[in-house]
């Protein structure tokens, strides 16, 4: 399953209501997925590769390698 390692976020689920929404009991079920990128970070002298979502790494919560 995907997952940022940083701030948790995953995979979510729910439901695409139709366009016209006059029926609203016709209902499809969809995810929506998050942004992830794999970086390099430095984590105790050694470089490793972890997923962490675009959010993150543009607030600054990762350093990279």
């Amino acid at each position: 399953m995907a997952k940022c390692a940083i701030c948790d976020k995953s995979v979510t689920h729910g439901n695409k209501l139709s366009i016209t929404r006059s029926h609203i009991s016709k209902r499809n079920t969809r995810t929506w997925k998050p942004n992830l990128r794999s970086v390099k970070i430095m984590e105790n002298g050694e470089t490793k590769r972890i997923y962490v979502c675009a959010k993150c790494l543009r607030n600054g919560k990762v350093k990279r390698a």
